[in-house]
């Protein structure tokens, strides 16, 4: 078989809240969109931000992430694309989704940072807990 590579990286915000299910070998899928922005000079040199949507799929992801996976917050996201038909009143219908790696969904907003939700309302996420013992890494002179 040749080479050949499906590997789709985004960077975003999530557009939605995440929704989970289940397949009925109780496998969890959880499903969200992210919004990626691309910035362009027009004909008449001013700057237009086109938002592209991405409908992303996830198998068996912690209870950690499916809580996690809110709307406004940033998360870098890498998988393969897939393309999937369907029929609705007899008309066939075309979609595309990223299929999430296991390991392929990472936060990106820092703890106690505020994100800004495309609603225009705020999300503060918790603080870091504070250093209580002092480590050996704290003594290393470098």
């Amino acid at each position: 078989m040749p080479f050949s590579l499906n590997k789709v990286q985004l960077i975003g915000t999530l557009g939605r809240d995440s929704e989970t299910s289940f397949t009925t070998s109780n496998v969890s899928v959880t499903k969200f969109s992210v919004a990626t922005e691309h910035s362009r000079k027009d004909k008449d040199g001013n700057w237009q931000n086109e938002t592209t949507w991405h409908n992303i799929v996830a198998f068996g992801l912690s209870d950690f992430y499916k809580d996690g996976l809110k709307k406004g917050k940033k998360f870098y996201i890498e998988g393969r694309i897939t393309h999937n038909t369907y029929e609705k009143d007899g008309v066939k219908r075309y979609y595309t989704e990223i299929i999430a790696e296991f390991n392929g969904i990472i936060p990106l907003d820092r703890r106690g940072e505020v994100s800004q939700e495309s609603s225009g309302g705020t999300t503060f996420t918790q603080d870091a807990p504070e250093k209580t013992e002092s480590s050996e890494a704290d003594d290393l002179p470098f």
